[in-house]
């Protein structure tokens, strides 16, 4: 279903709520295009897993190292670089 104005859907709101809720797609629009759409809500099917990616991701040693030009430009240093 298309609401084509986001005063139509305003104003009904709680309609569209209930449509949402017997599994339908509503779509809003304005100026005659889409920007939004009300669905229903669905949890993930699978919860997150911590540590999933361990051992995959490497940090480099250099990391909290901020390059010489970015620190001149943050100025975090009294001479410029070379």
């Amino acid at each position: 279903m298309i609401v084509n104005t986001v005063t139509e859907a305003k104003a009904s709101l709680s309609a569209l709520l209930e449509r949402v809720l017997k599994g339908e797609e509503v779509i809003i629009a304005r100026a005659g295009k889409p920007i939004a759409i009300l669905q229903p809500y669905r949890p993930n099917a699978r919860p997150r897993k911590p540590g999933a990616l361990r051992g995959r991701v490497r940090i480099a040693s250099d990391f909290d190292e901020l390059p010489v030009d970015m620190q001149d430009a943050f100025g975090m240093n009294d001479a410029p670089a070379t």
